[in-house]
């Protein structure tokens, strides 16, 4: 009996449940065609602003799927340098940042585009720019070899012992594997209903693991891909990543349960299913950032405020992290300390900025409650 699913003989030919997964699936794909349908009826600044807020949670979640966390600031200018998005003073971002970034908004942006293996190799040089993974050197923009041993994927008990979740195919056989994946990715005549080939996609992918590392989030990536072929957009109004970061446990024994299984992959698509509903339950909360943001700037259209006090709001409503305090406004807005304060107390005569109950040399401020 075959440890993993790429050792049955019929592999890849997965099978599935229609019955199973029709209804739900229909549930969804109208859910998606409703939030395509409400966003373009916002106009054309407040879809850029959801499709930002939207790729920079991508970002930063599927970074978190694999334990690594990023700078929200320098993500989101990232992000917006290259969607060509004015959010005003734009934080430099790390190399690794960028190369990230770059990856997912090629995926999305540029989705109609075949994927290939010198696309993916692209992919994977964006992702580790050093070409170190940590402290570890890695073969990069390139399948992995075997010379380090089998790829596995590891987990040590709370006894300190490694416990074998996954041990991908040999290295000689990644180029005829990926070679037959690709081909069925690009194959515009599939008859696979397209959310269902985003969630297959996802597995096969992952399945092979052809990389040395960087194989879940560029297995997200695809997926994302798969979907903004689904709905015919580029623009992306939600996220899978912050999703699937929300239920990381769960997203990892699907995968496991699955390469373990046979080839009948219902209940992992089912999962995807389900997900993909949660994700786009989630850009309501995307949405309503968005709006509220666009309803502030109604109220203070005619607010005398300088750029400096424009920028610092923007980034308060974008999510700030930590307190305000006239310091980090002067660090921000690249100005003295007296500068700061006369802005900050500025905004508090309007009644856009409120002093935080702790006062003293720990001052900060916060927007106004319904301001």
């Amino acid at each position: 009996m075959a440890t993993y699913i790429y050792d049955i003989e019929d592999w890849p030919h997965f099978r599935w449940s229609r019955e199973r997964l029709d209804d739900r699936l229909a549930e969804v794909r109208h859910r998606q065609g409703r939030l395509v349908g409400r966003m373009e009826g916002l106009g054309f600044k407040l879809r850029e602003e959801a499709t930002l807020n939207s790729r920079t949670e991508e970002v930063l979640k599927s970074s978190e799927i694999e334990g690594e966390t990023l700078n929200r600031e320098q993500v989101r200018s990232s992000v917006a340098n290259r969607l060509g998005i004015d959010i005003g003073e734009l934080t430099s971002p790390d190399r690794n940042v960028d190369g990230v970034v770059e990856m997912v908004l090629d995926a999305t942006e540029n989705f109609a585009a075949p994927l290939t293996k010198e696309r993916l190799f692209g992919w994977h040089a964006a992702l580790f720019p050093t070409g170190y993974s940590g402290q570890r050197k890695i073969e990069v923009g390139c399948w992995r070899t075997d010379k380090v041993g089998q790829m596995q994927v590891v987990s040590v008990t709370s006894k300190g012992r490694e416990q074998v979740h996954y041990e991908a195919p040999p290295a000689p056989r990644i180029e005829k594997e990926m070679d037959a994946f690709l081909h069925w990715f690009n194959d515009d005549d599939s008859k696979i209903e397209p959310v269902l080939k985003a969630g297959i996609a996802h597995l096969w992918f992952v399945t092979i693991h052809p990389f040395e590392d960087g194989n879940g989030r560029i297995g997200r990536a695809i997926t994302d891909m798969a979907l903004a072929r689904s709905e015919g957009s580029k623009q992306r109004f939600y996220s899978m990543s912050a999703q699937i970061r929300l239920e990381r446990s769960r997203y990892y024994d699907y995968l496991e349960d699955t390469q373990k299984g046979d080839l009948d992959i219902t209940s992992h698509l089912e999962w995807f299913v389900e997900c993909l509903d949660r994700a786009l339950t989630g850009a309501e909360t995307i949405l309503a950032d968005v709006l509220e943001k666009a309803r502030f700037w109604e109220r203070y259209a005619d607010a005398a405020l300088n750029e400096r006090q424009r920028n610092i709001i923007n980034r308060l409503l974008d999510g700030f992290e930590g307190k305000l305090n006239s310091s980090k406004w002067a660090k921000l807005a690249k100005c003295s300390q007296d500068t700061a304060l006369r802005d900050i107390d500025d905004l508090v005569r309007q009644g856009i900025l409120t002093k935080d109950p702790a006062g003293g040399r720990s001052t900060s401020y916060s927007l106004t409650e319904n301001s």
